[in-house]
C-alpha cells in the first residue's frame, strides 16, 4: 500500500522526508511569491490605505488562514508523500494527512480563501478581473477532475477509489477520515 500512513522512521526515511519536504515547501513558497508579485497588479488591485475602510483589515484573517492551509498542505506532500506539488515530481505516496483527511483539495481551497481575503483588504474589483478568475476557477475545476483524479487513480488504485469514496472533493468533511483505519477494517 502506497499510502502517507505508513512511516518510515530510519534515518534514511526521516532524512528523504525532511528533504522531500524542504522541496515542496521551496516550490510552494516559491509559486506564492511569484503570484503576491503579479497576480494583484494583474487584477488592478492597489492599497489605499488612507480611503480605505478600517473592517477589510479584518481580512487579514482568512487570508492568513488560507494560506497556512496551503503551505500545511506543501508541507504534507513532501513530508508524508514524499515529493512536491509541482507535477513534474509528484508525491509518490497517497497524501490522506492533514487536511486531505477533511477534503480531497485543501490547498486549492486555502488559495481560494487566501485571495479571497487579499481582494478584500485591496478592494477595487473590476469586473474583467472577476470574469477571468471565475475562469481561472473553472480551469483548476476541469484540471482537477479530468487530469489529477485519473492520474491519481491510475497511480494510487483502490485506496484512491477508497479515499474518493469518503472525501469530498470540495466540501471538507466535519470530522477528518483515516484511510488506514477504513483499509484495515476492509481487509478484516
Amino acid at each position: 500500500m502506497t499510502q502517507a500512513g505508513s512511516e518510515d522512521t530510519s534515518a534514511d526515511g526521516r532524512a528523504e522526508q525532511y528533504l522531500s519536504a524542504t522541496a515542496a515547501l521551496l516550490v510552494g513558497l516559491g509559486f506564492l511569491a511569484l503570484w503576491f508579485w503579479l497576480l494583484p497588479g494583474w487584477l488592478g488591485l492597489r492599497l489605499e490605505t488612507a480611503s480605505g475602510s478600517r473592517w477589510r483589515w479584518l481580512a487579514v484573517i482568512p487570508t492568513t488562514l488560507g494560506f497556512a492551509v496551503a503551505l500545511r498542505c506543501m508541507w504534507n506532500f513532501g513530508w508524508s508523500g514524499r515529493g512536491t506539488p509541482a507535477p513534474m515530481a509528484p508525491p509518490k505516496r497517497l497524501v490522506v494527512t492533514g487536511y486531505y483527511r477533511y477534503v480531497r483539495n485543501p490547498m486549492y481551497l486555502g488559495f481560494a480563501v487566501g485571495w479571497i481575503g487579499l481582494w478584500m483588504i485591496f478592494g477595487h474589483a473590476h469586473s474583467a478581473p472577476i470574469v477571468a478568475v471565475v475562469a481561472a476557477a473553472l480551469g483548476v475545476h476541469l484540471f482537477v477532475v479530468f487530469y489529477e483524479e485519473p492520474t491519481l487513480r491510475s497511480k494510487f488504485g483502490p485506496d484512491y477509489e477508497l479515499y474518493c469514496k469518503n472525501v469530498r472533493r470540495w466540501w471538507p468533511r466535519v470530522r477528518g477520515w483515516n484511510l488506514v483505519e477504513k483499509s484495515l477494517s476492509a481487509k478484516c
